[in-house]
């Protein structure tokens, strides 16, 4: 029985075993900590929905009368809507108001409401003429239309 030996087998690697690092890599996690906190930067402005409103404030002082190219929404206490005395509904409100605005260069409307109408209403055509793309909104109270008027 021939012994046979290989060469160098009996020769044992002695190497330093690579030893798992106890201290975590946290640069991936920086990188998607600053990426999450861009996308939450940039879709914050967007979920602020508010409206830029001229407030009235009533007083005593004549307020002056709009001129007739004004265009004027009015919504009385029995929740009826008209735009410039013409009457429709709150659904046909922002796409009246898209074809009254389309052509006209300066995009203010003004809305008379009745004291005992409730606020949510009155945004409701706010939002209608937001989206028909006026960009101001003048609330007038009916004290300024009396003082306005003379009544």
């Amino acid at each position: 029985m021939s012994h046979h030996m290989h060469h160098g087998a009996e020769r044992v690697v002695t190497g330093t075993k690579p030893e798992a690092s106890a201290d975590m890599n946290v640069t991936p996690l920086i990188d998607v900590l600053l990426v999450l906190l861009i996308i939450f930067m940039a879709t914050l402005p967007l979920t602020q929905k508010g409206e830029d409103i001229n407030l009235p404030l009533e007083s005593n002082a004549p307020v002056s009368t709009a001129p007739q190219d004004q265009i004027v929404v009015e919504y009385t206490a029995d929740r009826r809507l008209s735009v410039n005395h013409q009457e429709l509904g709150i659904a046909d409100l922002e796409g009246r108001l898209r074809d009254i605005f389309e052509t006209r260069r300066e995009k203010t409307l003004f809305i008379i409401g009745a004291p005992t109408v409730r606020y949510g209403e009155i945004v409701a055509i706010i939002d209608a003429a937001t989206g028909a793309g006026i960009t101001k909104v003048g609330i007038v109270t009916e004290g300024m239309r009396n003082a306005a008027t003379g009544k």
